[in-house]
C-alpha cells in the first residue's frame, strides 16, 4: 500500500482531472469504475502525476498498470530510486 502523501497527492489529481472532488481512490480501482476516466483521460492523468512528483513514466509502465494500486506502488519506487 502507497504511503499517505503518495495516495493524497494522487487523489488530488485525480479529483482534478476527472472534475469529481468526491473521488476517494482505492487500490483495487480501476478506469472501468469510474466515471470520465477513459483513454484521453488517462493520458492526463498520467502525465499530471509526472509532473507532481517530478518523474517520467515509461510506456510499457503505463501499460502495465492494472489499477490505482500499481500506480501508487510506481510512483514510490521511482521515487525512491530517483531520491525525491
Amino acid at each position: 500500500m502507497a504511503n499517505a502523501d503518495t495516495h493524497q497527492r494522487i487523489e488530488v489529481i485525480f479529483r482534478d482531472i476527472l472534475d469529481d472532488e468526491t473521488l476517494v481512490l482505492r487500490p483495487e480501482m480501476t478506469a472501468g469504475e469510474v466515471e470520465n476516466w477513459d483513454s484521453i483521460s488517462h493520458i492526463d492523468l498520467m502525465v499530471g502525476v509526472e509532473r507532481e512528483f517530478g518523474l517520467r513514466f515509461t510506456t510499457a509502465e503505463v501499460a502495465g498498470l492494472k489499477n490505482v494500486g500499481d500506480l501508487e506502488a510506481l510512483v514510490e519506487k521511482k521515487r525512491a530510486a530517483s531520491g525525491k
